[in-house]
């Protein structure tokens, strides 16, 4: 399975980062938006990321202007007939990606692969909306994509050989380092690491510490380059509550249950860095 031009659908902060490694990667790039001002927020996400890139000696102008040539944007489904791997990096909701599917197959050949960058959904379940289960698998990056090196890779059931090892090597060749992962909910990384930080809270609901003291003391105490709380900030805590959720529903396990705190502040709009507040707030 060759693949020289890929699409990704969303360009939001996941989508923009997979977009911008696949075309600084060589490849023929198309990411696509539902309107024209979010596709130009991501678009202008990239251009803002290589040109402080740049600035800041860490990429050269020639790689930038390399990266936006491949660089395309749209807001139709037809702009991505010709892809041979499309990345669908949409919101966590099946129904909303079912559609995106179905419509996305009207147009693309029968040879063309599709992964989700799902962090929680089921590959198989997400497979199984398609005409083409055995050309479909996960691709899970992480947030900031251009940084992280990690991928993981998540084979459904129906997942083919072929594509499982088209998607590897996909994986290998944007620079990352992929992994195989179970087609469970978390994965790997969210498996181990979801509990960690509910376990976070559920100690600072206890009176275990300050949320200072608590981040110090898993960054120095740890070696972790960030305390749980910054983490649950930077991720979203609208995001872990989410997976904590699906987690929970699959294994039953009270160690994946949201605590009441997390779903407090989720109600309440505090989301972390994206919103100004979460654990801690934020100043533009």
């Amino acid at each position: 399975m060759e693949i020289k031009t890929v699409g990704v659908l969303g360009c939001g902060l996941m989508g923009s980062g997979i977009a911008q490694v696949c075309a600084a990667s060589g490849y023929k790039t198309v990411v696509r938006e539902v309107d024209q001002a979010f596709l130009d927020k991501g678009l202008g996400r990239i251009r803002k990321f290589m040109d402080d890139g740049v600035a800041k000696g860490k990429t050269t102008a020639e790689s930038r202007d390399a990266t936006l040539a491949n660089l395309s944007g749209t807001t139709t489904f037809d702009a991505m007939k010709d892809c041979d791997l499309i990345i669908e990096a949409i919101v966590e909701n099946l129904d909303d990606k079912r559609e995106t599917y179905a419509a996305l197959e009207r147009v693309v050949g029968d040879r063309a692969i599709f992964v989700s960058n799902t962090s929680s959904l089921c590959i198989t379940e997400l497979a199984a909306t398609t005409t083409r289960p055995d050309r479909f698998a996960g691709l899970h990056f992480f947030n900031p994509v251009p940084i992280m090196k990690l991928v993981e890779v998540i084979r459904a059931l129906t997942t083919s050989d072929e594509t499982y090892q088209a998607v590897f090597a996909f994986a290998q060749s944007l620079g990352k380092e992929p992994i195989t992962a179970p087609d469970r909910p978390g994965f790997i990384v969210n498996r181990l690491l979801v509990p960690y930080l509910l376990d976070a809270i559920r100690a600072y609901e206890n009176g275990l510490g300050t949320l200072e003291d608590i981040d110090k003391g898993m960054k120095l105490g740890c070696g972790y380059p960030m305390g749980p709380f910054t983490l649950l900030d930077f991720v979203g805590l609208d995001t872990t509550y989410y997976i904590a959720n699906i987690m929970f529903e699959e294994f039953r396990e009270p160690a994946y249950a949201p605590p009441p705190l997390l779903k407090r502040m989720v109600l309440a709009g505090r989301m972390g860095r994206k919103s100004g507040r979460g654990f801690y707030t934020y100043t533009p």
